[in-house]
């Protein structure tokens, strides 16, 4: 299992996820869609990720808008899991 990402690093880590904010313990992103279809194709590409680096998201569906929110739930905060997964996460977009 990973270690805790020290609170001095994180806001170095944040760089390499731009678009990522951190929020508490976690890194969210919103991504917004042209409609809900399109919105529920990266959802289940999302979740195809996740199943891949077992390491699971939250996620919030609002019509065309998805927001991911990722954490080590175990660890109670942020571990390089939740690094990697947004760093994947956000190839899926391009």
């Amino acid at each position: 299992m990973a270690d805790l990402i020290k609170q001095s690093e994180l806001k170095d880590r944040m760089k390499k996820i731009p678009e990522w904010e951190l929020e508490k313990n976690q890194i969210e992103r919103t991504f917004e869609f042209d409609d809900f279809v399109d919105a529920i194709d990266f959802v289940d590409r999302v979740a195809e990720v996740a199943e891949e680096e077992e390491h699971h998201p939250d996620i919030d569906i609002r019509y065309n808008k998805v927001r991911l929110a990722v954490s080590t739930h175990s660890k109670g905060g942020l571990t390089e899991l939740d690094f990697n997964l947004a760093e994947r996460i956000d190839t899926l977009e391009e």
